[in-house]
């Protein structure tokens, strides 16, 4: 393989997607603290399954699904903690 082909290759695979990954971790965390395992669930539970997927994805070296998967780990999160902060009573 010549030197140009391999940057090719190697570029088109992208980097770790390391930021996208703490940033899924960072929002499932707050959601949780939001109580949203106990007043959304289903977002929450939906978060925490697709940030398996990502940390799947990120160990077979699928750097692109893993960002993908992360960012909507990330996004689900968020909606989860908005949910929970909605039905929490007010003090």
């Amino acid at each position: 393989m010549t030197p140009a082909l391999l940057a090719v290759v190697v570029l088109g695979c992208g980097s770790v997607p390391a930021q996208e990954m703490s940033e899924a971790r960072q929002a499932i965390e707050a959601a949780r603290v939001a109580g949203a395992e106990q007043s959304a669930p289903a977002s929450y539970r939906k978060a925490e399954a697709l940030l398996k997927t990502a940390e799947d994805m990120l160990n077979q070296r699928h750097f692109r699904k893993a960002r993908e998967k992360a960012a909507l780990a990330r996004d689900q999160a968020i909606q989860a903690r908005e949910a929970a902060q909605k039905a929490a009573p007010a003090n």
